[in-house]
């Protein structure tokens, strides 16, 4: 049998969802990586012992995206009846963005090199990214004569705003780490050899706090992509009501109190 497309691995409350297709630089490219992505990602948002996820890359690459060679091919379905070829990226990657946003527990990409078009699109997708000093980011779609078909757009308009965003996708250009840090796109660039380490150290301090009070702050951000204020301001009070029944608010209370490490159950 040939090794799993996607692995997944969960310690301390932090599941790391690596891309396993290194020969080929982990490309999301046919139904089995995606199919094997949208498996790992269903399993850790279903798994109440995780607080928070890191999708990262094996290898040398963190996704080279689409596979250009497929998209040459006269018998590939994206040089075929258009309907067919929009069916394809509904059915297909297109449910990569939905299963992320749809996530209720905080998701950092690990960015270990090589994020080119749908692979720079995935760590947009990410809430927050940290990367080695190897990456490299490209929202190259135009330079093929093609736009973004994986919700990139939608993601990269709210990471970055409308010029860092336009100026990325008109260019085609590539965004080397350093750069990367001043546009914003990542949180940190950190050596290649404690880039997984460093995630981890951000990770766990998200999983260290209430597991039912992070995926509700997450849920509530959320919220606020779509919302106007009063409606946000009804959809707060909501969830802070539920939040003063939790035991692990109480417990944070008596610890406070106490002076002492709180110790959260999730309930």
């Amino acid at each position: 049998m040939s090794a799993p497309l996607v692995l997944t691995e969960i310690e301390n409350r932090i599941a790391t969802v690596t891309l396993n297709d290194p020969d080929r630089r982990n490309p999301i490219t046919g139904t089995d990586m995606i199919e094997q992505m949208l498996t790992a990602f269903a399993a850790v948002q279903a798994n109440r012992d995780v607080s928070v996820m890191i999708l990262t890359g094996a290898g040398s690459a963190f996704c080279a995206g689409g596979d250009i060679k497929e998209m040459a091919d006269p018998e590939s379905v994206f040089r075929k009846v258009p309907l067919d070829a929009a069916e394809s990226y509904i059915n297909g990657i297109q449910r990569v963005p939905l299963a992320l946003y749809n996530m209720d527990i905080p998701t950092i990409a690990a960015v270990n090199g090589p994020a080119i078009g749908a692979g720079c699109d995935l760590t947009m997708m990410c809430d927050m990214r940290v990367a080695s000093e190897r990456a490299k980011f490209g929202e190259v779609f135009l330079n093929l004569g093609i736009i973004p078909g994986d919700a990139g757009s939608w993601f990269l308009l709210r990471r970055l705003g409308h010029q860092k965003a336009m100026d990325l996708t008109f260019s085609g250009r590539i965004v080397l780490a350093d750069e990367a840090l001043e546009l914003g796109m990542v949180l940190e660039v950190t050596p290649h050899d404690q880039l997984l380490q460093r995630t981890r150290e951000r990770a766990a301090v998200i999983a260290a706090k209430p597991p039912r009070t992070v995926r509700t702050a997450k849920r509530l951000m959320r919220n606020a992509e779509r919302m106007d204020l009063p409606d946000f301001l009804n959809a707060a009070a909501g969830y802070q009501a539920l939040m003063h029944q939790t035991a692990d608010h109480h417990e944070a209370l008596a610890a406070f109190i106490e002076k002492r490490t709180p110790t959260f159950t999730g309930k």
